[in-house]
């Protein structure tokens, strides 16, 4: 008996120990599944990885005919750094035009994994050769996000593989969790989105022309019937272009998620935005040509339908100088999704939302009431927001203390909207002097932030993400020449930390990990830390390093020598460990 348990104990360690061999690292090659079923490229990732969003492309590479991508499914969840990501799989329905023979497909991912040890790769770039005949041709119909019954294990041994035609019978995706939840985040964004199209109408810009414009389209005094037909009309209008807008805008998804998230795409559109926002604050007026603005309101004699139909259609550009900003930021945002259906849904929603007071005021020959402060402090209101997402939008791309510093200049200016040293009369009066003095004491702590972190001096207390951020003011940035040399002078090792802007992982390290106080005891007594983006800025030391993830934490002597190296998120414990070579 006691033999037979020795066995038994034997083979089961054996076994254990055979099951660690055979589950390697995660290769972002081999298992990322990539096929092509029923119209769609496939992508299924295994359980405790996901695909990112802002680097999936599908383009096709040469060949006569046309190829449209998408819609993308909405993303099922967000990284560290905000990035949308898929589980499990993921279908992006392809159609052609004009397609003959094997047509080559070039489709780029990049895949994460998850949890202690989970790392990001660089955006990988596969190629599927598809039958043309197995690409449908005509409009893409919309594409159920839901994920599919089965499991990316049973999907995986029963899909076909690239040019093998799809099963004869499959059965249909049924509607998990997750549905209902995408479901309610479509409806929710709607109504921001006809919110946004309500607060447009309110701008200085739309606002004063509701009535003249009803005028002109005769929705006035002909009887609320007559009233509401052309209103609706009017807004059918506003809608074609809009949601043309819309259209164009998501169609440069599919080449637009990878540059959204480059300096030179996020600063230039954050400047912009900045100029729209004092444009918004009465610092100058942005306005359409007179002549053109003439030619475009015409000589106030298009009556019917028809003129009502054009009216809808040049409104867009004539509210332009204040619809501008907020049109502006809803299209970046559909842009980066790059769903054109959505896009498209997204921008006749707001349109319908801008034409509510055009439908009231034609159907009742409603009185508005006239412009005043309300309407002042409105306009600067919508510009303190479009200054907020001139902040937020480069919050990644910009060093710690000038991400502080711009946001200390947004706080500054809603202590200005909303007038922090104005006199105040009545409840809502205080309450808007209240908000004010809560900004001010914003912006204070924030410009207190601001010198700390550009001079490197503690004058608050520091805790949460704060001071993760400034765990590194000790080390090195891409200089390892400079480190290896250190390193000789004083005996220690070389720490390499390798990032990457767009690895979640890098910054769950850079939080939970690097502020731990014996991880910075052992690393200030033993060793030159220095953080290089191998990605970015040092690409020539990539391949001498060989890296292939981020993050890759790497230990060299003073010669430059690899000691030992560890991938992807690691708790502080199990770095020290790793350290002192346990």
């Amino acid at each position: 008996m006691r033999s037979l348990k020795t066995l038994l104990m034997s083979l089961l360690l054996a076994l254990t120990a055979w099951a660690q061999r055979a589950d390697p690292a995660f290769d972002p090659v081999k298992q990322v599944d990539l096929t092509f079923q029923k119209g769609a490229v496939v992508l299924t990732v295994p359980p405790g990885a996901h695909l990112k969003a802002a680097f999936m492309e599908v383009v096709k590479k040469g060949g006569p005919g046309t190829l449209q991508v998408g819609p993308l499914p909405p993303t099922q969840a967000k990284d560290e750094i905000g990035d949308g990501i898929w589980h499990d799989t993921v279908r992006i329905p392809v159609r052609g035009e004009g397609l003959r023979g094997p047509v080559t497909l070039a489709v780029t991912y990049q895949p994460c994994t998850e949890g202690e040890g989970g790392v990001c790769f660089p955006p990988t770039t596969r190629t599927l050769e598809v039958k043309a005949s197995e690409i449908p041709a005509g409009a893409l119909a919309v594409v159920s996000p839901e994920k599919p019954a089965v499991s990316s294990v049973e999907e995986k041994a029963g899909e076909a593989k690239v040019a093998a035609p799809a099963p004869a019978a499959s059965p249909t995706p049924a509607p998990t969790p997750a549905a209902p939840q995408e479901h309610s985040g479509l409806i929710w964004s709607l109504l921001l989105v006809f919110l946004a199209g309500m607060g447009a109408s309110l701008t200085p810009c739309v606002y004063p022309m509701i009535p003249i414009t009803m005028a002109i389209v005769g929705a006035k005094g002909g009887g609320k019937a007559r009233g509401f037909a052309l209103s609706a009309v009017l807004v059918l209008g506003m809608a074609v272009t809009y949601t043309t807008l819309g259209v164009l805008a998501a169609k440069s998804g599919a080449a637009f998620g990878a540059f959204a998230q480059k300096p030179a795409f996020l600063v230039p559109v954050s400047l912009l935005f900045a100029a729209f926002a004092l444009s918004l604050f009465g610092a100058f007026e942005i306005a359409l040509p007179p002549g053109l603005a003439m030619k475009l309101q015409g000589d106030g004699s298009r009556k019917g339908f028809g003129g009502a139909f054009l009216m809808g259609l040049v409104l867009g550009p004539l509210s332009a100088p204040c619809v501008g900003p907020v049109i502006g930021a809803v299209l970046v945002g559909i842009a980066q999704q790059g769903v054109v259906w959505l896009g498209g849904l997204q921008l006749f929603v707001f349109a319908l939302g801008m034409g509510v007071l055009f439908m009231a005021v034609g159907t009742f020959s409603a009185g508005l009431p006239k412009s005043g402060e309300w309407l002042t402090r409105f306009k600067q209101g919508m510009g303190l927001v479009v200054l907020g997402f001139a902040a937020w939008n480069v919050r990644l791309v910009v060093p710690g203390w000038l991400n502080f510093a711009l946001w200390t200049g947004v706080m500054l200016a809603g202590v200005a909207v909303f007038g922090a040293f104005e006199a105040a009369s009545g409840l809502v009066g205080q309450l808007r002097k209240g908000f004010a003095l809560l900004l001010l004491a914003l912006a204070l702590l924030l410009g207190v932030r601001t010198v700390e972190t550009f001079l490197g001096v503690d004058l608050l207390p520091k805790g949460g993400a704060v001071a993760a951020k400034e765990e590194h003011a000790g080390w090195l940035e891409q200089d390892l020449e400079g480190a290896l040399a250190k390193a000789q002078a004083e005996h220690k090792v070389v720490l390499v930390d390798i990032y990457a802007d767009w690895c979640a992982q890098c910054k769950e390290l850079d939080e939970k990990t690097w502020p731990d106080p014996a991880l910075k005891a052992w690393i200030a007594q033993h060793a030159i830390p220095i953080r290089i983006d191998t990605d970015a800025k040092r690409k020539d030391l990539a391949a001498k390093l060989q890296i292939r993830s981020y993050p890759t934490v790497l230990l060299l002597d003073a010669e430059g020598r690899e000691l030992r190296r560890i991938l992807g998120f690691q708790k502080p414990e199990t770095i020290k460990a790793w350290l002192e070579g346990k």
